[in-house]
């Protein structure tokens, strides 16, 4: 049973680095949010694996939750900025 617990523990390691190095090395800023969220929810799982429960739920509540919901709402926003401009660019043309 320890040795699955560490191999666990070594794949949860490897996910959590691989998702930090796509979130930051995305060239969408909604695939990053996205990367973003899914790394806090193995995050939660790992402070879980740590034994600190109060953690893992401030981590999902916050890391993955408020935040997420909004960089998201951040990023719509701007993308609706964007168009916008655009179109008040167009229209004195």
């Amino acid at each position: 049973m320890s040795t699955l617990l560490s191999l666990f523990d070594g794949v949860l390691l490897l996910s959590l680095l691989w998702l930090a190095w796509r979130a930051l090395a995305a060239p969408d800023l909604f695939k990053g949010i996205v990367l973003f969220i899914a790394f806090g929810l193995l995050m939660a799982i790992a402070w879980v694996r740590l034994r600190a429960p109060d953690i893992a739920l401030a981590e999902v509540a916050v890391g993955s939750g408020i935040t997420g919901a909004l960089l998201l709402s951040a990023l719509a926003r701007s993308r609706r900025l964007e168009m916008e401009q655009a179109e008040q660019g167009s229209d004195r043309e």
